[in-house]
């Protein structure tokens, strides 16, 4: 079976890596100047592993449904692993306020789904990268900065640079798994693959890893919807 894959090549990386995307897409990323003809033997090498990752029953199906809903007073929302009711208040709100509930200004009426994004992406910002922080101190490990960024199916990244990557989506589950994403990128630093090695490093730092990765499997694909 003929195997598609993309290539991201890196000035600054300094080992080969492969992922395999929640859409099932296959990236390489390889250091800048890597022949075609190199990353071809390491995909082939790892073929097995790379269609056994691919046909994850839990991680890869697709969604019984599309993706995000109306928010409308009576629905609800994911944050911190929870689900939190929506109201629309005809108030002098100019932004979303959080109560044990999501309160939406009816003057954000027509984008409401605009208006829970940015709070969304404030509230990242304000709890995932202080956590980036701590587990950085932890780990012993000095990064150049952190973003909060837009992707659909991958929670966390690291680049050649030191910079770490995390998917504003992560603010819907529990602290628990976030500082597992938060863990497993930051290992990344001290060891580029998924080898024995990086799962020890891990689990030491995150000692509820498994746990997490459970949720991740279970209730991921809630996290991937727009709100």
């Amino acid at each position: 079976m003929e195997l598609d894959y993309t290539i991201k090549r890196s000035a600054g990386r300094r080992k080969l890596t492969i992922t395999v995307e929640r859409d099932r897409s296959v990236v390489v990323h390889a250091p800048e100047g890597t022949s075609d003809e190199k990353i071809q033997q390491v995909v082939e090498s790892k073929r097995k592993w790379i269609f056994e990752k691919s046909g994850h029953p839990q991680k890869y199906r697709d969604l019984p449904h599309p993706p995000g809903k109306e928010l409308v007073s009576g629905e609800s929302a994911l944050y911190l692993g929870r689900q939190y009711r929506i109201e629309m208040v005809g108030t002098e709100l100019h932004e979303v306020e959080f109560v044990q509930r999501f309160l939406i200004p009816a003057a954000r009426k027509e984008k409401r789904e605009d208006a829970l994004r940015e709070w969304y992406l404030g509230r990242a910002g304000e709890k995932i990268i202080p956590r980036v922080k701590v587990h950085a101190r932890r780990l012993g490990v000095d990064i150049c900065g952190v973003r909060i960024v837009d992707h659909r199916y991958r929670w966390g990244s690291c680049t050649p640079r030191d910079y770490v990557h995390f998917n504003w989506r992560l603010i819907k589950a529990p602290m628990v798994v976030i500082d597992y994403v938060i863990v497993h990128e930051l290992a990344h630093l001290m060891e580029a693959n998924h080898t024995a090695r990086f799962w020890n490093i891990v689990r030491t730092q995150s000692p509820t890893m498994d746990k997490a990765r459970a949720w991740l499997k279970e209730h991921g694909q809630l996290l991937e919807q727009e709100i």
